[in-house]
């Protein structure tokens, strides 16, 4: 089991949750997690980062599959500028890797996003660490996990 994958788990586990991330195989996009997972491309939440302009920080936005983070809304909700967040940022800031980032486990405190439309379900997946694992949680269990605020910063693909 990779390092990634005990964080999540344990922070699953510290949080009363028993929960066990299941494999799914490399998934490159939200609509292959979802057909392996076997739910609707939309309960897959996404983690989507970017770099504050301003603070130099990550910030995550979490969202539903089947949307798409708008720079300017995102920008906007977050009350700074944001640019693209490389691989470096990323593995700083959350301890994942690109493709694994998990809304859950981060190694440090990051500012986090809600996408509203991941909330009208009654379970979502998110990634457990590494591209090809996922867990499966109520919405508003991996919200107040994650830390993240509700905000509209989305489009439909």
């Amino acid at each position: 089991m990779s390092k990634s994958l005990k964080r999540v788990t344990a922070a699953l586990a510290y949080a009363g949750l028993a929960i066990t991330p299941q494999e799914i195989g490399a998934a490159r996009t939200a609509a292959e997690a979802a057909a392996s997972a076997g739910c609707a491309v939309d309960q897959i939440a996404k983690s989507i980062i970017f770099a504050g302009a301003s603070s130099g920080t990550a910030i995550l936005f979490i969202t539903a599959g089947g949307n798409q983070v708008d720079a300017a809304l995102a920008s906007a909700v977050a009350q700074e500028p944001l640019g693209k967040a490389d691989a470096a940022l990323i593995r700083a800031q959350t301890g994942f890797a690109i493709g694994g980032v998990s809304p859950v486990g981060l190694v440090n405190p990051t500012r986090a996003f809600w996408d509203p439309r991941l909330s009208g379900f009654d379970i979502v997946y998110a990634a457990a660490g590494t591209p090809r694992h996922v867990f499966g949680i109520a919405p508003d269990v991996l919200q107040r996990l994650a830390g993240a605020t509700t905000a509209k910063f989305t489009v439909q693909k």
